[in-house]
C-alpha cells in the first residue's frame, strides 16, 4: 500500500507538472487574527509562478505575500471551504501582465480546511476579444459610413491574393493586371515605403496570433499620389491551427479626396459589396455563431462545476467512511481482535450503498439509470406504500389518497416510482415543519397537441400522479432551481439537492414528465405524468427467499463475463460461495470459445458494456441463437437502454445493477436456474 501510494504521489506530481495551468493547494490555519485567519500553501506546480509572477509559494502563508489584501482572500477561499461551491473569476496578476481564470474548490471535507485552486492564463483570448470588439466597431462605422473602398482573399499557403476592382484601384493596379493569384510581394510593392515595416510587422503579428487584423498605411494610386487607407481582415484557422484565409476590407480614411474620386471610389465599393455580399454574410453568420457557442461553453462549464462540486462533496464524504472502515479493520487485524470487525465491515457497506444510491439519483438525472420496467396500476403501488408513507409524516400531517376506479396501468419500473413518490412525500413534509395536509391522487389523462406541447410530450393517453402539500411554497427563484442537481434549500446534511432531479430523469426516462406548480405560502403540487400502456397483466411481486444461502440445486453450471477483473473475481467467487460451478470469460469473443467448449451450461452472467467489439446482449443474442433456452442475467453498471432494447426484454432475461450484494444476486441466479424468472 506505501508502495501504491508512493507511485501515485510521483504520478500526481508528473501530471501537475504536465499541464501548463498553475495549481496550489492552500490550508486554513489560525492566524495573529483569530481562527481560521490566514492559510498556507502546502502544495504547488512551476506553472503557480508562471501564472502569478510569485516563486517559492509553497510554505508561505498568505498574509506574508499579500499582507494589504489577505482578507479580500480569506473571504473568497473560505466561502469556498464553508459551503463546497466551486468558484471561479478573471485576475489580472500585473506583476506578469497576464489575466488570469482562476477556479477554486474544496478539497475533502470542511474540517481538513484545505481548496485546492487552478490558474489558467487567458491573456491570449483577453486580447483577442478586444481586438476583435475594436474591429467589429471600426467595421460598422465603416459600413455606417458608406467608406468600404475593397475587399480582398488571400490564401496564405499558396501566398495567392483574390481582389476586387476597389482593392485594385486602392493599390493602382492597371487595367490589365490579374486579380487573382497575386502574390503578397506584387500587393505590397503598392505601399510607401516608410509604411511597409510597419505593414510587414502587423501582417506577420496578425499571422502568429489568428484572429482580428487591423493597420493603417498608404498606397500609390494609378495617379501616381499616396492615400491613407485602413485595411481591416481577420486571419482564419484550420482545425490544426494552422493559418487557411486571410480575408478582410479596405476602408477610405484619407478625407483630402477630390469630390469625383469620393464619388468613384464609394461605386467601386459599393461593387466590390455586391460580388462579395455572401462571402460577407457567411462571415458574419460564421461569427454570431462561434460567439453563441461561446456562451453555450461558458453556461454548460457553470453547470458542470456545480455538479462536480456537489458529486465530489458528497463522494468524498463517502470514500471517508469507506477508508476508515479499512483502516479500523487493518488496524483491528494488525493487534489480533477480531470481535469489532463486523462492525467495520458494516460501515463500509453501509457506506457503499450511500454510493451507489447517490450514483444511481445521477443517473436517474441524466436519464441513464437502469430501468426494469414491468405493466403496473399506481393504485396499487400507492395503497401499498400508504402505510410507509403515513409514518414518515408524522402526527401533525394528514395524508389524503385518492385513487379512481378505472385507472388505466403504465409501463414503468416499480421500485423507481416508489422511490420517486417517497421523495415527493418527503419533500411535502418537510415544507409544512408545523403540520398540513398530504394529498396523493392519481387520475386519466389525455393530452391534446397543445397540452401535450407544453409539458414536452407526445399528444395521447396519460396516467397523472399527483403530490400535493399545505406547506411554505416556493419563490419563483427557487422554482426555477428546482430540479437542478445538488440544489437544495434545506439546511446543510438534511437534503443532497438529487431528489426531485432524481424524479425529473425518472419521468423522462420512462417517457414522460414531471411539473411542479407552486407559490409562497400556498404550497406545492408536482404533478407526474406516465405513458398509458394497454398491453400485458399487472406485474406481482414474489415475497423475497430471506437472506443469500448456497443454491439448492447442487453443481449448476454458470457462465460469468466481464471484462473487469475485480468485479469478474468477485461475481465468480460469490457464486462459487453459493454452490455453483463457474467459468469465467474476459469480453464477448472468449466467452464464445468457451462456450463451445462447454455447451451445457445453465446460465449466462454477463456485462452489458464490453470492449472488442462485441456487447453483453450481442455475446447473448449468439449464444440462444444455438442455445435459445438459455436463462440470461445482465449485469450493468449504467443505463445501457439501447442495448438492452428499452427494457424489453426477451424471455428468461433479467437485470441487476452494481454493485449488488449477495443475497440479490442468489436470488436472481437461483430463479433463472430454476425457471421462475424472465422478462
Amino acid at each position: 500500500m506505501e508502495q501504491q501510494l508512493a507511485y501515485s504521489s510521483v504520478r500526481r506530481h508528473a501530471l501537475l507538472e504536465a499541464i501548463d495551468d498553475g495549481f496550489c493547494v492552500i490550508q486554513f490555519i489560525d492566524g495573529p487574527h483569530g481562527p481560521l485567519s490566514d492559510y498556507l500553501h502546502i502544495e504547488a506546480n512551476s506553472g503557480y509562478e508562471r501564472h502569478t509572477g510569485i516563486g517559492g509559494i509553497v510554505g508561505k502563508r498568505l498574509r506574508e505575500i499579500e499582507p494589504d489584501n489577505a482578507q479580500t482572500w480569506l473571504d473568497l477561499y473560505g466561502a469556498v471551504l464553508r459551503t463546497g461551491e466551486s468558484a471561479r473569476f478573471e485576475q489580472e496578476f500585473q506583476a506578469v501582465g497576464r489575466h488570469i481564470e482562476v477556479s477554486a474548490m474544496r478539497v475533502g471535507p470542511v474540517e481538513l480546511g484545505q481548496v485546492a485552486v487552478l490558474f489558467r492564463d487567458i491573456t491570449a483570448r483577453k486580447k483577442t476579444e478586444a481586438a476583435l470588439r475594436e474591429n467589429v466597431q471600426r467595421v460598422q462605422l465603416a459600413l455606417a459610413a458608406g467608406a468600404i473602398i475593397g475587399t480582398w482573399v488571400w490564401d496564405v499557403p499558396q501566398d495567392q491574393f483574390s481582389v476586387d476592382e476597389g482593392f485594385a484601384e486602392a493599390f493602382g493596379f492597371g487595367v490589365g493586371t490579374r486579380r487573382t493569384g497575386l502574390s503578397l510581394a506584387e500587393v505590397v510593392a503598392s505601399v510607401h515605403p516608410d509604411d511597409r515595416a510597419g505593414l510587414a510587422a502587423a501582417i506577420d503579428d496578425a499571422l502568429l496570433r489568428g484572429g482580428a487584423y487591423a493597420h493603417q498605411y498608404r498606397t500609390r494610386r494609378r495617379d501616381g499620389n499616396y492615400y491613407w487607407l485602413e485595411a481591416n481582415g481577420r486571419v482564419e484557422l484550420d482545425a490544426d491551427g494552422k493559418v487557411s484565409a486571410f480575408p478582410g476590407v479596405l476602408i477610405d480614411i484619407d478625407g483630402r479626396r477630390a469630390v469625383e474620386a469620393e464619388r468613384d471610389r464609394a461605386l467601386a465599393a459599393l461593387r466590390g459589396l455586391n460580388d462579395t455580399l455572401e462571402q460577407r454574410v457567411e462571415q458574419r453568420t460564421a461569427a454570431l455563431l462561434e460567439a453563441e457557442a461561446a456562451l453555450r461553453q461558458a453556461q454548460k462549464m457553470d453547470a458542470v462545476g456545480q455538479l462536480t462540486g456537489g458529486l465530489a462533496h458528497d463522494f468524498n464524504n463517502i470514500l471517508a467512511g469507506i477508508s476508515g472502515s479499512l483502516e479500523l479493520m487493518k488496524i483491528r487485524l494488525g493487534q489480533g481482535r477480531v470481535e469489532d470487525l463486523e462492525r467495520h465491515v458494516n460501515a463500509g457497506q453501509s457506506a457503499v450503498k450511500r454510493a451507489a444510491s447517490l450514483t444511481q439519483r445521477l443517473l436517474a438525472f441524466s436519464r441513464r439509470q437502469t430501468l426494469d420496467p414491468k405493466t403496473s396500476n399506481l393504485n396499487r403501488i400507492v395503497a401499498g406504500m400508504q402505510e410507509l408513507i403515513s409514518r414518515s409524516m408524522g402526527p401533525a400531517i394528514a395524508v389524503e389518497t385518492v385513487a379512481p376506479d378505472g385507472l388505466w396501468n403504465s409501463f414503468v419500473d416499480i421500485s423507481q416510482l416508489e422511490n420517486a413518490l417517497l421523495n415527493l412525500c418527503i419533500n411535502a413534509r418537510d415544507a409544512m415543519p408545523d403540520g398540513g395536509k398530504l394529498r396523493i391522487a392519481s387520475a386519466n389523462q389525455t393530452l391534446d397537441a397543445d397540452a401535450a406541447a407544453q409539458r414536452g410530450l407526445a399528444a395521447g393517453d396519460y396516467v397523472a400522479l399527483t403530490v400535493s402539500d399545505t406547506g411554505t411554497g416556493m419563490t419563483p427563484e427557487v422554482l426555477a432551481c428546482a430540479f437542478d442537481p445538488f440544489f437544495t434549500t434545506k439546511p446543510a446534511g438534511l437534503g443532497t439537492g438529487l431528489g426531485l432531479s432524481m424524479v425529473y430523469g425518472f419521468a423522462g426516462q420512462s417517457g414522460g414528465a414531471v411539473h411542479i406548480a407552486s407559490e409562497p405560502g400556498r404550497g406545492t403540487t408536482v404533478s407526474l405524468l406516465l405513458p398509458r400502456h394497454a398491453g400485458g397483466e399487472v406485474w406481482e411481486e414474489a415475497a423475497p427467499d430471506g437472506a443469500a444461502a448456497p443454491a439448492v440445486v447442487w453443481r449448476k453450471k454458470i457462465l460469468v463475463v466481464d471484462d473487469e477483473p475485480l468485479v469478474r473475481t468477485v461475481a465468480v467467487e460469490m457464486l462459487e460461495y453459493l454452490g455453483y460451478d463457474v467459468i469465467a470469460a474476459e469480453d464477448g469473443l472468449s466467452a464464445l470459445t468457451v462456450f463451445a467448449a462447454h455447451a451445457d451450461i445453465d446460465l449466462l452472467i454477463t456485462d452489458v458494456g464490453m470492449p472488442n467489439g462485441m456487447n453483453g446482449r450481442q455475446l447473448a443474442d449468439a449464444i440462444r441463437a444455438r442455445r435459445p433456452d438459455l436463462p440470461v442475467l445482465f449485469v450493468t453498471g449504467y443505463a445501457e437502454h439501447a442495448v438492452l432494447n428499452h427494457g424489453h426484454l426477451e424471455r428468461a432475461m433479467q437485470i441487476i445493477t452494481k454493485p449488488f450484494a449477495v443475497d440479490v444476486l442468489a436470488r436472481r441466479v437461483k430463479a433463472l436456474t430454476e425457471g421462475e424468472g424472465g422478462a
